[in-house]
């Protein structure tokens, strides 16, 4: 039922490879993680990111400005997405050849505040002084930061030895 559950999914939590946790218990644990939509440090520690500009929307006031979308080999179909990388200390960093980022100083901050009852008023990721990109989980688990000018996915990598998410989720 564990591998049913899992695949096709994009991350797969940490927590399958405790050696003493049940069989039962391992898939109670992962089903809640999937749906977890608070996002930490370590998810976005753990994977790459995929960074992309917005298109114009009409439903949207603005959107990325065309001199940004230029400079993304994706949007001019030259190249893969530009890559994003969270780091633990707080910092943000790209690719060294990204065209976009320019070297500049980065870090992020995950802002979530509470109503009461541990309900979340609002949940969000915002990088320096940037506008803030709400946070979304999508159903192969894997998750979306995004704003009116850009969004982040992360990147699938059920692939990898010793799989991805946080040992000790936040519910």
């Amino acid at each position: 039922m564990c591998a049913e559950l899992m695949a096709g999914k994009a991350h797969i939590p940490r927590l399958t490879m405790i050696p003493t946790a049940s069989k039962l218990s391992t898939y109670s644990m992962v089903v809640k993680d999937g749906k977890r939509s608070r996002i930490t440090k370590e998810d976005l520690c753990d994977h790459d990111w995929e960074f992309r500009f917005t298109v114009n929307l009409p439903m949207l006031l603005q959107a990325a400005p065309e001199y940004w979308r230029n400079l993304d080999p994706s949007w001019k179909h030259t190249g893969p997405p530009m890559r994003r990388y969270f780091h633990p200390d707080g910092y943000h960093s790209a690719d060294p050849r990204d065209a976009v980022w320019g070297g500049h100083e980065c870090t992020y901050t995950i802002i979530t505040s509470f109503v009461g009852n541990g309900q979340i008023r609002d949940h969000y990721v915002r990088i320096n002084r940037w506008p803030p990109m709400k946070v979304s989980r999508k159903e192969d688990w894997s998750w979306e930061l995004s704003n009116h000018l850009y969004r982040y996915n992360s990147i699938p990598d059920t692939e990898t030895k010793g799989c991805t998410g946080p040992l000790f989720p936040v519910w």
